[in-house]
């Protein structure tokens, strides 16, 4: 008997912390914090790649700026895909919800199951479809913006070794 009035409170408890949205800025937070820390030491063989390329090519008076180029790019890319990957798993079960509420609402309205099939894969597709775009444009413009920082960075550092 104690079980089963423990269940629905644990269960209202849940969702009461599910449902406000510093909780899913915690969650995106924590993912990607969790990423960023397994993907470390992918980011210190870049850096440590750019620093011998850097040492290299410091022997000449003039170095080149070919290694920050491509190393921004590399980190810039490593961090849009990050981004992305933490996106996803907060977009996945806010897509399910949305997509759970309208296949319930075309059943409310009558539809036959073979609608409701057709119906409910034509929302997939679509859906899926616009995520995916959402993340990948997403994923570009932190991409994009940490290859220019990091660009910007490298060469920064670079100067004040001079």
């Amino acid at each position: 008997m104690a079980d089963q009035t423990e269940s629905p409170r644990s269960y209202l408890i849940f969702i009461t912390i599910m449902s406000k949205r510093r909780t899913w800025v915690c969650l995106f937070i924590a993912v990607y914090a969790i990423l960023v820390s397994s993907s470390w030491n992918l980011l210190r063989s870049v850096l440590n790649w750019y620093k011998l390329q850097y040492t290299s090519s410091n022997s000449d008076y003039s170095p080149s700026r070919l290694p920050a180029v491509y190393a921004s790019v590399v980190l810039g890319a490593m961090f849009g895909a990050m981004s992305m990957v933490a996106a996803m798993t907060v977009a996945v079960p806010a897509v399910m919800v949305i997509w759970i509420s309208v296949v319930v609402l075309l059943a409310f309205f009558g539809k036959s199951r073979r609608v409701l099939v057709v119906e409910g894969r034509k929302i997939t597709r679509e859906v899926v479809g616009f995520v995916f775009k959402v993340l990948l444009k997403e994923g570009n413009v932190v991409a994009a913006f940490c290859a220019v920082l990091a660009y910007f960075l490298l060469i920064r550092r670079d100067f004040d070794s001079y």
